[in-house]
């Protein structure tokens, strides 16, 4: 079941994406965020209702019969080295039975409930799903976003570029796995969507939600079709938008773009008061018939 709690204020759904993405302390959020407690709703309740409530990030649960999951070790020797992912594959994936396989790459916190429930996802729409944790390095995932945050922001973007490559080229060579493989990222993972596009010619397929696009010069080197989700309220990311269309454009690229009204930055995420059901239900829906349509 997802977000069900009241909708706080467009304000500070604002603020909470400033300090989500380091660009407030703490202090500062809290502090903002008073202007908003109001009618006897204090500060504490309303940074309740902003916080993600991941006892909702089961839209699959991790034993349902009709799949296989597990935590897995892989190498990224131009990343971290040694790294973690979860493997989650329908139950009928086999050598003898292979499936097309889909990186899903978190966002600037680790690989969290929710992302575990997007990888559930994706195996129960027939594809061998990795979602690698670019926390392991440093323990891992440490079951809270605010510490996932500060624990991503140690770790080298270009580092944490590598060692989601090096999963795709890990579900490139699994046995059940057909050898096409796509990702679908949000927020930095949707970041790292576009930049694994341009870094890898063997993708086919790359589905962005909210994330920055790559730099111009690299446009170019994109093969890969691009499915690109952005949320109209997502002043943040969506400035640079016109520049990566331009580019996309003058460089002759594949891509279709969606623009989901009245929706904010993270409106897939089912745990979070951004959460907007009509804009999620519908990307989805278009990410898998894209899917379908260049993996399978």
């Amino acid at each position: 079941m997802p977000y069900d709690h009241h909708t706080p204020p467009q304000g500070a759904l604002d603020l909470y994406d400033k300090y989500a993405h380091g660009l407030m302390s703490r202090r500062s959020f809290m502090e903002k965020l008073g202007t908003y407690a109001v009618g006897g709703l204090t500060v504490a309740a309303l940074m309740d209702q902003l916080l993600p409530n991941y006892a909702l990030a089961e839209q699959v649960k991790p034993d349902d019969e009709r799949i296989v999951a597990k935590d897995i070790p892989y190498s990224s020797p131009n990343g971290a080295g040694d790294m973690m992912g979860y493997l989650v594959m329908p139950k009928d994936a086999s050598a003898a039975l292979k499936k097309p396989g889909v990186v899903v790459i978190h966002e600037n916190r680790g690989l969290n409930p929710y992302i575990r429930d997007v990888a559930r996802r994706v195996a129960l729409a027939g594809y061998v799903a990795f979602a690698p944790d670019a926390l392991f390095p440093l323990g891992g995932y440490p079951g809270n976003d605010d510490d996932g945050r500060v624990m991503q922001r140690e770790r080298d973007r270009e580092e944490m570029v590598e060692d989601f490559a090096s999963a795709v080229t890990y579900l490139q060579n699994h046995e059940a796995t057909t050898g096409n493989v796509g990702c679908v990222g949000f927020c930095f993972g949707g970041s790292v969507s576009n930049r694994l596009a341009a870094k890898m010619p063997s993708l086919k397929a790359a589905v962005p939600f909210y994330g920055g696009g790559v730099d111009e010069e690299d446009v170019p080197n994109i093969q890969a079709p691009l499915l690109i989700h952005l949320a109209e309220l997502d002043e943040r990311v969506n400035t640079g938008w016109p520049a990566y269309a331009a580019a996309l454009k003058a460089n002759a690229k594949e891509y279709e773009m969606h623009m989901y009204e009245g929706a904010n930055h993270g409106f897939h995420n089912d745990t979070t008061p951004r959460y907007n059901a009509h804009a999620a239900e519908l990307a989805w829906a278009r990410t898998l018939a894209f899917f379908e349509e260049h993996l399978d």
